[in-house]
């Protein structure tokens, strides 16, 4: 494999301060997926980092609210527009038509009573489409490949909504939307995962189990190998991701027997134990991924990653300080059975400098400020990169 020289601790970016207490305490609205409730054990990164970041700007003073379904479990105020979706469902088109309906109900209703939001902050891929209906600032998270999304979301835009991006490569793709302000990555609790220097023999893949997230290529990398693997995510309620998991998965599940486990939707305690003790989290990605939490979790408990070098994972994953990038599924096992010299502190301590919470949070308080700022200038372009 290609290396590349270890980055040493002396020669990262120092730590971040603190998410600053706000004077003057702002009120946001969040609104979230509309099939997925929001807390710490949601599988989906989107809704992962609405929980993150709620989190964060509300301990720095700001009244939140966030538009989710109900068993979310947030810092500031649930509105809940309904349950999580459940079952096998060929559409969303129902659940995203009753959930962006209550929400601009709440959000007219708290202007009616003098109670106003500044500013909405979308992190739905879908409600801010609703942006021409709003005398508010509308910041829409683009958490998706762009090929994700419908060519019509981004044609005839209103001068209230802006969009940012979780990663510089992904940014790139959206070059010549209007109000792009840059790209702001994402962040973790880093204090939520200690480092562990032992590890287990195991190897772990974490996630929804779709195809586009490549769990049957690490069970086959572990059957190959002949190594003991953990499957753990959540097979979410489309009918595509459940014919995936029966056609694919459980077959290769069945063959390896006693050497691979399934954890479905694992708790917070369950994933980071087994983040903790993995011997490699395996991201064999099939899309071009705009972020990865999981990544930067496993870099924090001072676990190896092994990806393929796709879309941002080259941003999160350090070849040959926190894992190691490839482009083949040879590659990847062979990666595998060089583990070992992966540091677990080195990769743990460049989490703490490069994967932090407090860091995303200040941005985009940042960016929420002079966006509800009125009075302002033209926002300027690329503020958060």
């Amino acid at each position: 494999m290609h290396r590349i020289q270890r980055t040493t601790a002396s020669r990262l970016r120092p730590t971040p301060r603190p998410v600053q207490v706000s004077s003057e305490p702002m009120r946001i609205l969040y609104v979230a997926y509309a099939l997925l409730p929001v807390s710490d054990e949601s599988c989906g990164g989107a809704e992962q980092m609405l929980w993150t970041l709620e989190r964060e700007i509300a301990s720095a003073g700001n009244a939140t609210t966030v538009a989710a379904t109900t068993q979310s479990r947030i810092a500031g105020t649930l509105y809940p527009t309904g349950a999580p979706g459940a079952g096998s469902l060929e559409s969303t088109q129902r659940f995203d038509a009753g959930h962006h309906a209550r929400t601009l109900e709440l959000i007219h209703v708290r202007e009616m009573i003098g109670r106003g939001f500044d500013l909405v902050h979308d992190k739905s891929g879908s409600f801010f489409c609703n942006a021409r209906k709003l005398d508010v600032p509308v910041l829409a998270t683009l958490h998706l490949p762009r090929y994700f999304y419908p060519k019509a979301a981004f044609s005839n835009l209103p001068d209230n909504l802006y969009f940012n991006c979780v990663s510089a490569s992904q940014a790139k793709t959206f070059e010549g939307i209007p109000n792009l302000l840059g790209a702001i990555p994402n962040g973790i609790c880093l204090e939520r995962f200690p480092l562990k220097m032992e590890k287990k023999d195991y190897l772990l893949w974490i996630g929804r189990i779709c195809e586009e997230k490549g769990a049957h290529i690490a069970l086959d990398l572990a059957e190959k190998l002949d190594l003991p693997i953990v499957i753990a995510g959540q097979v979410y309620p489309f009918s595509y991701h459940q014919r995936y998991f029966e056609r694919e998965i459980v077959p290769r599940l069945e063959r390896l027997g006693g050497n691979a486990t399934l954890v479905r939707t694992p708790s917070f305690e369950k994933k980071l134990e087994l983040l903790q003790n993995a011997r490699a989290l395996l991201v064999p990605s099939l899309v071009d991924e705009t972020s990865s939490l999981c990544s930067m979790e496993a870099a924090a408990c001072g676990t190896p990653v092994v990806a393929f070098r796709c879309g941002a994972l080259p941003e999160v994953v350090q070849h040959d300080l926190t894992g190691y990038l490839v482009t083949t599924c040879d590659e990847m096992a062979a990666a595998i059975q060089e583990i070992a010299g992966i540091s677990p502190r080195q990769a743990h301590e460049y989490a703490q400098v490069n994967f932090s919470a407090k860091q995303m949070a200040a941005s985009y308080l940042r960016v929420y400020e002079e966006l509800a700022d009125r009075s302002s200038s033209r926002i300027r372009p690329h503020l958060a990169a």
